[in-house]
């Protein structure tokens, strides 16, 4: 143990040194709680502030245990592909040089993906028929004919990328990305029941089989939350063995999980899949399974959006409909892989049904509802009403594991996090932040403002919007609970603040609308959810963050609905537990995009006087970076033209 200590710090001051940074302490802290839970101290929950250095904080003592013992494996698991790259191009290769030069060992690392995210040659490859080809529009791909659609057209722009490219083939790697990137995909890659296996004639070129080789032979894998959720949800079927798992922005995994172990069931899905399956089936079959799909249409239109939970309703019975003509149609079909058109309808048959026979059992496990959607109509969703119980049982109990972020902390403590992580044994530490955010950021919040309505944002808060704006000059990231408030905001803004540049979501797309903002000190960007969390600008471009409302969950969404019931029929608090959670950690979030580095100064406005007049107000607080708060109005406007007075005003 004191050996591995002394190689870790090591590690990490030659890491430091090398990148040109500073020793931190919270960062050696981090590195010694991480090297003791890989040698088998359980659970390590790390909450590591933005400036820390939290991914050399665990990668210097992970490269050290591996080093000390070469047949160990360890998984890191991200949530974004930023991160993931960061981790890949940049930190990864600077430990493994440091462990070279200090240890003389070299750490073997390797990038694991999920299936859906690398080509599949041989369907890429493969001729499309004409029957195929009319059905989505591509007829150029069997004819000279010119593309009858946008998604034909992208269609035949990846079939030649992926031929021309197949060491490429991971969609990740695109810059070109064509304009249908999600349905385009879908025709040059396979899902894992639609492949051939060891039958398919590209086998030994295969891109998924290649990615996996080498995470089978590699000491580090850095893979992504949905793969690890694949991963509990399949017995351990898509990550190798491993010794210990590292989890980075772990604040977002129970939503990923989530989000993995839920599906969608649409009438234009079955429909799709059922005239895929007709050459294969007897006409009784195929017509039961294609007409099921206008059943289905007819039943969701009639049912109200929210959450099915009546056995005899006919949105129920509809499932049912769908489950049983799918499941002839999977008998119809069979199994042999000799065709394998044939083979991959029967297992895209075989998808259909596994989702309508789910959906059917309206299980207490599951939460099952209607949705709009705003093309195409209703489809059915379910989702897992709980992922603690999963993921204690195949990814907690299974191997040592390390929870790391800048927002672990909700409502001043680890305990709702670790709740809905399913996490019951843990240590816990907060090695805190580099930022004096007492010093370095002001938190107003409007307590004179009226509270949200459902009706939108209102006058009163659109003006107080313009008047920060104004006194910024600029240099506002806007974060809204809505795209139509955001939208609201930004028409009210050009017309009130003379000289404003205001950019809102939707206007473009949102990495120009970024590299304007950032460009531009004067900028102001408007936007929703995926502003909240990612995006990173340092500076005076991002010196006044504006919060319209308390980022709750929407009222109407099914699944919050259902998970706050079940605490609160448990006999806990399912607001606080579920509903407060969200909008606690959405508000550390926002709040600390803010001051982002040692010499950033800004103020971060929130215009929902419930944060300071509601009892929940105060959880939500401490969910907060630590800034100095004020409810004065005047004292806001004169920090914000103190803070700005004297900024350039262009930073290119």
């Amino acid at each position: 143990m004191a050996e591995l200590t002394a190689t870790t710090g090591e590690l990490l001051q030659r890491c430091i040194t090398e990148i040109g940074g500073d020793t931190r302490v919270g960062q050696q802290q981090m590195a010694a709680e991480v090297l003791a839970t890989l040698l088998g101290r359980g659970h390590l929950m790390v909450q590591a502030g933005t400036g820390t250095g939290k991914s050399l904080g665990y990668l210097a003592p992970a490269l050290a245990y591996l080093a000390a013992d070469p047949d160990a494996r360890i998984v890191i698991a991200t949530a974004t592909l930023a991160l993931q790259r960061q981790l890949t191009v940049k930190d990864i290769p600077t430990v493994v040089a440091a462990c070279k030069e200090l240890l003389g060992k070299t750490i073997s690392f390797a990038v694991l993906k999920g299936r859906s995210n690398y080509a599949c040659l041989h369907r890429a490859r493969m001729e499309i028929d004409e029957n195929q080809a009319a059905l989505f529009g591509i007829e150029s791909v069997v004819s000279n004919k010119p593309n009858s659609s946008e998604l034909g057209a992208a269609v035949v722009m990846l079939r030649e990328w992926v031929q021309e490219q197949l060491s490429a083939g991971d969609l990740a790697d695109r810059d070109d990305a064509p304009a249908h990137p999600g349905q385009a995909w879908g025709h040059v890659s396979v899902s894992a029941r639609e492949c051939l296996g060891q039958k398919c004639p590209a086998f030994s070129e295969c891109l998924v089989e290649k990615s996996r080789d080498i995470a089978k032979r590699s000491q580090l894998i850095v893979t992504n939350h949905a793969l690890l959720a694949i991963n509990a949800l399949h017995q351990g079927m898509a990550l190798p063995t491993h010794d210990a798992l590292i989890v980075d922005e772990a604040h977002e995994l129970v939503a990923r999980v989530t989000s993995a172990a839920s599906a969608e069931l649409s009438p234009q899905l079955v429909g799709r899949v059922a005239r895929r399956a007709l050459p294969y089936l007897s006409e009784e079959t195929g017509s039961a399974f294609l007409e099921c799909a206008d059943t289905l249409e007819a039943a969701l239109d009639e049912a109200e959006p929210g959450r099915v939970t009546d056995p005899d309703s006919a949105v129920a019975a509809s499932f049912a409909l769908v489950r049983d003509a799918a499941r002839a149609a999977v008998r119809g079909i069979g199994t042999a892989t000799e065709d394998v058109e044939r083979f991959q309808a029967g297992a895209a048959v075989g998808e259909v049904l596994d989702i309508a026979a789910n959906l059917a059992k309206l299980a207490d496990s599951d939460v099952v509802w209607v949705s709009d959607r705003e093309k195409f109509g209703r489809q059915a969703c379910i989702a897992p009403l709980d992922v603690a119980g999963l993921m204690r049982g195949s990814i907690f109990d299974e191997t040592n594991s390390v929870l790391t972020s800048a927002t672990l902390k909700i409502g001043g403590d680890f305990a709702s996090l670790a709740a809905s992580l399913g996490m019951v044994d843990y240590r816990s530490i907060d090695v805190g932040s580099p930022f004096d955010y007492q010093t370095q950021g002001i938190c107003y919040i409007a307590k004179d403002l009226p509270a949200p309505t459902k009706a939108g944002i209102q006058t009163p808060t659109l003006e107080r919007i313009a008047e920060l704006v104004w006194a910024a000059g600029g240099r506002t990231l806007g974060l809204f609970a809505s795209q139509r408030s955001a939208e609201a905001a930004a028409r009210f803004c050009r017309s009130e603040v003379p000289g404003s540049k205001i950019l809102c979501q939707g206007d473009a797309q949102l990495s120009e609308l970024t590299r304007q903002f950032i460009a531009y000190v004067d900028v102001c960007l408007f936007g929703t959810l995926s502003l909240w969390q990612g995006i990173d600008v340092p500076g005076q471009t991002c010196q006044l963050v504006i919060i319209d409302k308390i980022p709750f969950p929407p009222p109407d969404d099914p699944l919050q609905q259902a998970r706050q019931l079940s605490v609160s029929k448990a006999g806990g608090n399912g607001f606080m537990q579920v509903a407060a959670t969200h909008a606690g950690l959405l508000l550390a979030q926002g709040s600390g995009r803010l001051i982002r580095t040692l010499d950033d100064r800004g103020v971060v406005a929130v215009l929902d006087p419930r944060l300071v007049t509601a009892r929940y107000g105060s959880f939500l607080r401490q969910s907060m970076p630590d800034f100095w708060t004020t409810t004065d109005l005047e004292t806001a406007i004169a920090a914000i033209r103190r803070i700005t007075g004297s900024a350039t005003v262009a930073a290119d």
